[in-house]
């Protein structure tokens, strides 16, 4: 297959990626188990500009391993559009979350988790690394976050 994409620059990259934050409803969640078994799940988010907000149960594998391990890679697109980000993970009562950040979450969603039990906690992802690239072509340079602070 051919790539007929226009190879974009590092500040078109970092500007597509905040769009799709702010835009998609849903995201691939990455996490381990302290005895390293991987969990790959989509769940709803919402981005406030800093942090990226899910909400899960905490007696899931995935809210276990995010609880657990303070860390998660998330992924946007497929693999020929691809964000990858690596953040890490606060563990978050309800009460604890912004409700500016509740809100704009169940309004992206659709769903408000504060309806569904107290099962349900929430995890603030603040990213340390953000990679986007268009197929092969764009491979280099796609590094737009490193150590939490943007490279453009």
């Amino acid at each position: 297959m051919t790539n007929t994409r226009t190879i974009r620059g590092p500040e078109q990259r970092k500007k597509d990626v905040l769009a799709r934050l702010a835009q998609e409803v849903d995201i691939w969640v990455a996490s381990a188990s302290a005895e390293g078994t991987p969990y790959l799940v989509p769940l709803a988010f919402h981005w406030d500009g800093t942090d990226i907000w899910l909400c899960t149960r905490l007696t899931n594998p995935t809210g276990r391993n995010l609880h657990d391990g303070g860390r998660a890679r998330l992924s946007l697109g497929h693999t020929r559009d691809v964000v990858l980000l690596d953040g890490e993970v606060t563990t978050l009562a309800v009460d604890d979350v912004p409700t500016a950040a509740i809100e704009a979450f169940a309004a992206k969603s659709g769903w408000d988790p504060r309806s569904s039990g107290p099962a349900y906690v929430w995890f603030r992802v603040r990213p340390t690394a953000v990679e986007a690239w268009h197929e092969e072509p764009e491979i280099v340079g796609r590094h737009l976050m490193r150590d939490g602070v943007w490279a453009v």
